[in-house]
Formats: C-alpha cells, structure tokens, sequence
C-alpha cells in the first residue's frame, strides 16, 4: 500500500491543536459526531460561532494555535478533511488482504478509540442510564458501518460503494422533509442508485458483486441509524467525549468478529507485525482523528447548511479517491449515477432547511 507516515500525516495541524479541537464543546447544532462525520438535523443555518468557553478553560498557546487555522478558507478544511477520510478508506483496502476485512475494521477502531479515550478524557460519572445507552447504540451502529462498508469496498469500486452507503444520511434528510417536492430528490436519488447497481462494473469489468451490494445497503442502514443517535449523544457530551465512548463501544463490539482474524494476520508466518500495526496507526489518524479536527475548525465558521452542501460531494470525492490510489476507473453509468445522488443531497439539503 502506498506509504503514510504519521509525521506526514499530521503536519497541517499540531498535535495539541488536534487534542485541544477534540476537547472543545460543540457548536450549537452543527458538528461532526460519529466515525464518519455529519450534521445535525436541527442545526441553526448560519450559526457559525462556538459557545463561549467554560470557566477556567486555558486561553493561553492552545487558542493561539487554533486560531492559525483561520487562516485557510472554511471550505477547503472542510474538503481536506473530506479527501483525508477516503484516502484512510483506500489505504485501508490493502490491509484486508493480511488482516482481512473484519480484522482491519476492529484494530483501526480499536486504534481510533485508544487516541480519543487519551485526547478527550470522557467523564461518565454524572451521565444518565439514558446517555450512556445512546452512546453504546451510536457505537453499535458506527461499527455496524464500518464493517459493512469495509466489506463492500472490498468487492466493489469505492465510488460505488460511498454513493450507496450515502443514501442513508440522504433517506434522513428525506424523511424529516416537510415538502413534496422532495419526492423528486428522492426520484432523482432512485435513478442514480439504478444506474450504479444495474448498469455498473465491478472491477474486472464484470457485472457488480451482490454480495458486496448488500454489505453497501447495509451500511447505508447503519448510517441513518447512527445520524439519528448522533443527535442524542451530541447533546449529552462536550466536544467529542461521546464520540470516544461510542467508538471504544464499536470496536468492543467488533471484537468476537475481528479479534482472532486479526490475530491471526499478525502471528501469520513472513507477517511483519509492527509493519502492519504502524499501517493501521496510520489509517486511523486519517480517519477520523484528524479530519474531524479539521471539521470542527470548518463547522465553527461556516453555514451549517454550506457544511452539508459540502458533504453532498462525498460520493464524488471517493470516486476520484478510488482512481488516484487504487487505479479504480468508472464507467459513464456509474459516474452519472454518483451524479444523480449527489445533486439529490444538494438538492434536499438546499430547499429542506428553508
């Protein structure tokens, strides 16, 4: 796989910006939680400021360091942050074949929870039975994600994959849409999900592999699951506490599944065991440590609503992510597909908060 080394990867932004962005309380409806990242859907448009800092909060290097950031246009942190997240998708693919697919999801989250629990210190003790609950389903159901969605890029083109799996963030904003009209988002969306899955080629040119359709559908499931309890936990924890507990949850939850697959790519013979976990280390500062670092800093200075306009070109983001490291060529099917949900999500997103 091609090489990210951990200095490389987190030289745009400090270490202790990273740990102090991780450890700030959210902005007022609209911020990244979740392994992937998404908003809110009772976000404020047009809030952009962050909730004053609690008492005794440090105003000494760390803001100054945060503030540099500011200097960058909030849409391109938040399209770095974008790419950055589908190129720890790609790396991650290469791994599979070693640590195979439930064993790479389980180390990187398990790598993902261990950064988090450091950085943001949870506190649980004055959380209700209720709270906690919430966050172990998010946990649940961003591992339910993961895997699935790690399974299908296994077995189909990641353009096609993403734009599948970003049907269920787009079924959420649908389903909390109060026009009419937006049937023709939902038309629109049907028609490009149609063109993937029936006129598109999986990589040998050949027809798409079912199986790893259904592993993309199921991740698309898992991730309207996980935007609904996103909202709960967002609310429950500062900054990205709740994000730390969920993600320790997911990849105990992984455990029964990736533990011993991953065990054994590691003891397997020729294996080169901290090759492989530098690989992993690496992936999960990609995903999602230091994008939602970089999120933070967007959502803080940016319409929520530009936000998700934003995230509307993730499927076309994996799909360019997908030609570059992994050599992945689309045909016109596919492309026009992943065009048609994505102007679907702009379309919903841009006439659904009105």
């Amino acid at each position: 796989m091609p090489s990210s080394h951990p200095s490389e990867t987190t030289a745009p932004m400090p270490a202790a910006a990273v740990a102090e962005a991780l450890a700030m309380p959210p902005a007022p409806q609209g911020e990244p939680a979740g392994e992937r990242g998404s908003w809110r859907r009772g976000g404020t448009p047009g809030s952009t400021a962050p909730p004053d800092a609690p008492p005794g909060r440090p105003t000494g290097r760390l803001p100054k360091v945060l503030r540099r950031p500011e200097r960058i246009p909030a849409p391109l942190l938040c399209l770095t942050a974008m790419f950055l997240v589908q190129t720890g998708i790609a790396l991650s693919k290469p791994l599979f074949g070693p640590l195979g697919v439930s064993g790479t999801t389980f180390l990187r989250l398990g790598f993902a929870a261990v950064i988090l629990l450091a950085v943001t210190r949870p506190r649980l003790r004055d959380k209700r039975p209720r709270d906690l609950a919430a966050a172990a389903l998010l946990g649940v159901a961003s591992a339910g994600m993961t895997f699935l969605f790690a399974g299908a890029i296994d077995r189909l083109p990641m353009g096609t994959a993403a734009t599948i799996e970003f049907l269920g963030p787009l079924a959420v904003a649908l389903v909390f849409a109060r026009r009419a009209s937006h049937l023709l988002w939902a038309l629109l969306a049907a028609g490009g999900v149609i063109l993937l899955t029936l006129l598109g080629e999986g990589g040998d040119g050949g027809g798409l592999d079912p199986v790893g359709l259904l592993y993309a559908f199921g991740a698309a499931a898992c991730y309207a699951a996980y935007i609904l309890f996103t909202d709960k936990v967002g609310a429950a924890f500062q900054g990205f506490q709740g994000l730390a507990v969920s993600m320790t949850v997911g990849a105990l939850a992984l455990a029964p599944f990736g533990l011993g697959q991953a065990w054994d790519g590691l003891t397997a013979p020729g294996a080169s065991p901290l090759g492989l976990l530098a690989a992993v280390a690496g992936v999960s500062l990609l995903l999602p440590v230091i994008p939602y670092a970089l999120e933070m800093t967007a959502l803080r200075r940016m319409p929520q609503r530009v936000f998700s306009v934003l995230v509307s070109l993730e499927p076309a983001v994996s799909a360019l992510v997908g030609l570059v490291v992994l050599g992945q060529l689309l045909g016109v099917p596919q492309l026009a597909g992943i065009g048609c949900v994505v102007a679907a999500s702009v379309g919903a997103t841009l006439t659904g908060r009105r």
